[in-house]
């Protein structure tokens, strides 16, 4: 069997454009992703699946329609399905999303 280590720092050092995920790996049905982003996004919502945020590089804003949270790097944060989101960041962030295969 083939085993392989990604060195995340490489792959961030691939992606040159934001708000667009790179496809690293695959757990069962969920497919691991780095994205870099800056600035804001569109509001957002996964009526069927929850999704996970990693901050690996940065801080990011996700704004509710009641509230807004940040998470720093090192911290990671799961969005129940259902509720809409709108991702943001003022400098350039590094995160590591986790959701199904679509």
């Amino acid at each position: 069997m083939h085993y392989q280590v990604i060195k995340l720092s490489e792959e961030l050092s691939t992606i040159h454009d934001q708000w667009t995920p790179k496809f690293i790996g695959e757990m069962n049905d969920y497919q691991i992703k780095l994205v870099k982003i800056a600035g804001e996004f569109d509001w957002d919502v996964h009526e069927e699946t929850d999704k996970v945020f990693f901050v690996i590089e940065g801080e990011m804003i996700i704004d509710f329609r009641d509230s807004q949270v940040k998470i720093y790097k090192d911290e990671m944060i799961v969005i129940p399905k259902g509720i809409e989101i709108k991702p943001s960041a003022i400098k350039e962030c590094h995160i590591m999303l986790m959701e199904p295969k679509a």
